[in-house]
């Protein structure tokens, strides 16, 4: 029996619904073939699983919550699942090819400092 606050709960093996740790979903893989996915990346799904396909649920569920663009950060707060967790599971999706992914800009095309003083000054006379 579990005691929060001012109820007692009894939990049930039924009532925790299905449980399974993390490093069983990736086969006890800690990274994936594709490295490290930027937490703002967004996934996207491709294509339709095929019938000979043999996904986790939890990556069924990506592809399927994937139709619109989310972020790595979005999909790993839906699966309740650890970030590292989810980025396995994303990069073996992405080798079968059923989600792409779109990485945010990189730095190096950041503004000048001439651009970014400009910008200061033109905000100071405001």
């Amino acid at each position: 029996m579990r005691t929060t606050g001012d109820r007692d709960e009894a939990w049930y093996d039924e009532d925790a619904g299905p449980v399974a740790r993390p490093y069983t979903v990736t086969r006890g893989r800690l990274t994936s073939k594709h490295g490290q996915l930027d937490l703002i990346s967004l996934v996207v799904t491709r294509r339709a699983v095929p019938p000979s396909a043999r996904l986790f649920p939890e990556q069924a569920r990506i592809v399927e919550r994937c139709r619109r663009p989310l972020s790595v950060a979005e999909v790993a707060a839906d699966l309740e699942l650890p970030l590292g967790t989810v980025r396995v599971l994303l990069g073996d999706l992405l080798e079968a090819g059923l989600i792409e992914t779109h990485e945010p800009p990189s730095l190096s095309g950041a503004p000048s400092r001439e651009l970014l003083e400009a910008l200061l000054d033109g905000l100071r006379t405001l």
